[in-house]
């Protein structure tokens, strides 16, 4: 059985290979987020962005930084 995997990462200065990471989860039949998703996920604020991730490591069995 695969591992569910978490996968962060500054996703600003390298935007080609982070969003190339961010599509890895589409492969587990885990959607990733959209720019948009997440955009609107940042205007809550970092109470809003340590819910989401949160959320997102929630079930997985490893996290890939």
């Amino acid at each position: 059985m695969a591992r569910r995997a978490f996968y962060s990462f500054h996703f600003e200065p390298r935007q080609l290979e982070g969003s190339q990471v961010r599509n890895i989860g589409a492969i587990e039949g885990n959607s990733p987020a959209s720019d948009n998703d997440w955009e609107a996920v940042k205007k809550g604020g970092d109470a809003a962005i340590q819910r989401w991730i949160d959320g997102q490591l929630s079930g997985r069995g490893c996290t890939i930084v």
